[in-house]
């Protein structure tokens, strides 16, 4: 099991970072250029799983979209207007075989790397792709009944959503991966859950990928659950070889085999459209809080505390981040004082804390991931050194691992409204400690007075440190008990008290 409560997740792209570290070394970098140091750092910064994004191997067939789509060119042209073509190295969601890429090491370098984590206290998570394969794996020739199957008038009416392919069988028509609201993904295959034979394979398959690694990220998790399916195929995904089509989830089953042959083993869902619970129910330990994301970003308080009043057991389940791969770098999408406020809630909440690699040192360029290489950008210093700040606070005992509640936000007065504006909470920990989190998250100044939780308030007084600034207070504990804690804050204005005896 993860050894707090509430740990921390470092996203690192495996292509960019082996990359830039051979660009260093003046040759080849695989897994075993990972340096001793840079795991010491991480470990350092409280981290507790990393996730190497795309470590499988890729094959030429997916490349080749890659290189060819005349819209992803152009994003990749706008990111470096000196693109090379051995800088696009397809997409890691194309998965040919879920065995290390050859470019990396292979399995063995994994195994290593592996274990020079374990001595630092960290796990290592690798991504699932459960909804589709690349064009040129194996299963496409020997295995077609395998996937989503069209014909040619299908073809011919949505030539973006499914392609021509040989086959043992002959030639067949076969869908693209895709969800329902957005055209097929042309360097995949869409495989098909109402096959019972697929079902097994892909279990198959993730009890392969359990013996690598610690956890898994499942992509797009939710395209798996039978309504979805129901809703982008139909009666296109009747099993090709005539069995019956199975009806229930796979992933109770897949996660309750897994857990069988690994306990403890980790489940993190990427997942959207309000099915966060049910993946959680149906047994993942995490799923992404996208919903938190999108409050942040609209600047919207009262809809972050409307999100954050669900049940605790949902809140600790939750995967706060502020940028990934898919979404736009934090250090462009957030003003700079929004992005400090941002950080202080969503990363002091609950739940598995989420961080991509460059967020730290405020990089601003989001790269594709078809892309081997991205462009240099300067350290923001500044951010650095307020997300050193955040992470000692992340990393306190009572918010690795205490009670956490949301608190009762009231007006400093009668007509004032702006108490609408803030957001606070509290941890205690198991040796009485108390962390107290506000943030007055609008784009003009507020007051309010927050209610403390703490019965053992009245008759002494009390000490308030800022752990991300210079405030230091003492107060009342008879007035913070009858009244609650006034506050006055800046636009964007955010505290992350010790609360002690003064």
């Amino acid at each position: 099991m993860l050894p707090a409560t509430h740990p921390s997740l470092y996203e690192i792209n495996v292509r960019i970072f082996l990359e830039e570290r051979a660009r260093s070394l003046g040759r080849p970098a695989t897994l075993d250029d990972v340096g001793d140091d840079y795991l010491a750092q991480l470990a350092a910064l409280g981290m507790d799983v990393v996730w190497l994004l795309g470590v499988w191997q890729t094959g030429p067939a997916g490349r080749e979209v890659s290189r060819t789509h005349p819209g992803w060119r152009r994003e990749y042209l706008a990111l470096l207007p000196d693109l090379r073509e051995e800088d696009v190295a397809g997409s890691p969601f194309a998965v040919q075989r879920y065995a290390v890429h050859a470019d990396f090491g292979g399995d063995e370098a994994l195994s290593r790397l592996r274990e020079r984590l374990r001595r630092r206290g960290l796990r290592l998570l690798l991504d699932f792709v459960p909804n589709h394969t690349a064009l040129d794996h194996a299963w496409v020739e020997g295995h077609p009944e395998y996937y989503v199957r069209g014909d040619e008038a299908d073809l011919a009416h949505e030539p973006f959503n499914y392609r021509r392919v040989a086959t043992r069988r002959g030639p067949l028509v076969l869908a693209h991966g895709r969800d329902p609201y957005f055209p097929g993904w042309p360097d995949t295959l869409q495989l098909n859950y109402r096959c019972e034979a697929l079902r097994e394979a892909m279990i198959g398959e993730l009890l392969r990928v359990a013996g690598l690694c610690d956890g898994v990220r499942c992509d797009m998790a939710m395209l798996l659950l039978p309504d979805a399916i129901d809703l982008t195929w139909g009666e296109k995904a009747r099993p090709a070889d005539g069995t019956p089509p199975a009806g229930a989830s796979f992933w109770p089953e897949a996660i309750a085999r897994v857990r069988r042959a690994h306990p403890g083993f980790l489940f993190l869902a990427e997942v959207y459209w309000g099915r966060e619970w049910e993946l959680q129910q149906q047994g993942f330990d995490y799923t992404y809080d996208k919903a938190l994301y999108d409050r942040l970003h609209e600047q919207n308080a009262e809809a972050v505390r409307g999100h954050l009043g669900a049940t605790l057991d949902f809140q600790t389940r939750s995967a706060r981040f502020l940028e990934n791969h898919d979404e736009p770098r934090a250090a462009a999408a957030f003003p700079p004082a929004v992005h400090r406020a941002a950080a202080a809630v969503a990363f002091l909440l609950p739940g598995l804390r989420f961080f991509h690699e460059g967020q730290f040192e405020g990089r601003r360029q989001r790269v594709s991931v078809h892309l081997g290489r991205r462009p240099d950008e300067p350290i923001d210093e500044g951010l650095r050194a307020f997300y050193a700040r955040l992470l000692s606070c992340a990393n306190l005992p009572a918010v690795r691992g205490g009670n956490w509640q949301l608190l009762e936000c009231r007006p400093a007065w009668g007509e004032n409204s702006t108490w609408r504006n803030f957001l606070a909470f509290a941890w205690q920990g198991a040796l009485g400690e108390r962390i107290l989190v506000t943030a007055n998250y609008s784009a003009s100044s507020g007051q309010c007075y927050v209610a403390l939780p703490w019965s053992e308030l009245p008759g002494r007084t009390w000490r308030l440190r800022d752990r991300i600034g210079p405030a230091h207070y003492e107060r009342a504990g008879d007035d913070l008990a009858r009244r609650g804690l006034y506050l006055d804050l800046p636009d964007w204005g955010c505290h992350v008290f010790e609360v002690g005896p003064g």
